[in-house]
């Protein structure tokens, strides 16, 4: 991701704590000649990096594996500039149930055999890719699911404006156009929003039930 936003006129810092990860990362930068990425060694929960620094602050599949989400979304929050943008990506605790009973049955094979996985049958002839799926979406050591309503109180805890989530909870809504992510929904209402991510169940789940939620920086 960081590669594909550098691509713009734009200033990238990609940040990771496994500095195996950041060696591929540098390997594919020089490779396709991408000038506008930088990556940075450094542990989300405790970045060694300035506050009050980026105009955009986007962790995606990263919160959920760390011990406390709640606290690590806070550190990260704390690098936006007042008026920034904050983007989140989470497994939905509706959406991911789902893959959670996928999980539960391949778990009695030892994952030697894994039903109803659309991803997997797509990359049946990518090994790498597979095994590297079946790392992530059934044997990580730590997963944590969360609400909507769960990440709203992370953004008011930390005085970031809830702008909207992704997909949408307005039922019915058409797709978003232009900038339309990054401005404040039409609506707001909890009950809506519960039966949104219940529709996600259906709609998500092929992929993990990974949702996405977009916020502005108020003030640090």
């Amino acid at each position: 991701m960081a590669l594909f936003l550098a691509t713009a006129d734009r200033i990238v810092v990609g940040a990771d704590i496994t500095r195996a990860s950041l060696q591929l990362a540098e390997t594919a930068r020089a490779r396709f000649g991408v000038d506008r990425a930088t990556f940075v060694e450094t542990d989300l929960r405790v970045p060694g990096v300035r506050r009050g620094s980026f105009d955009v602050v986007y962790s995606s599949g990263v919160l959920h594996h760390t011990p406390d989400p709640r606290a690590s979304f806070a550190a990260a929050a704390r690098l936006a500039r007042p008026g920034g943008i904050v983007v989140v990506g989470l497994y939905n605790a509706y959406a991911r149930f789902p893959h959670r009973v996928r999980r539960a049955v391949a778990r009695l094979s030892g994952f030697r055999r894994v039903a109803w996985d659309p991803v997997l049958r797509e990359r049946r002839s990518e090994p790498a890719r597979r095994e590297a799926w079946l790392r992530d979406q059934y044997q990580h050591v730590e997963e944590h699911r969360h609400t909507l309503r769960q990440v709203q109180g992370w953004f008011r805890e930390n005085d970031v404006e809830y702008l909207r989530s992704y997909p949408g909870t307005l039922l019915g809504a058409d797709a978003l156009r232009g900038d339309e992510l990054f401005q404040r929904a039409e609506d707001d209402w909890g009950f809506e929003n519960v039966l949104a991510q219940l529709s996600w169940a259906k709609t998500l789940a092929h992929e993990g039930g990974l949702f996405a939620v977009v916020g502005r920086a108020l003030r640090h």
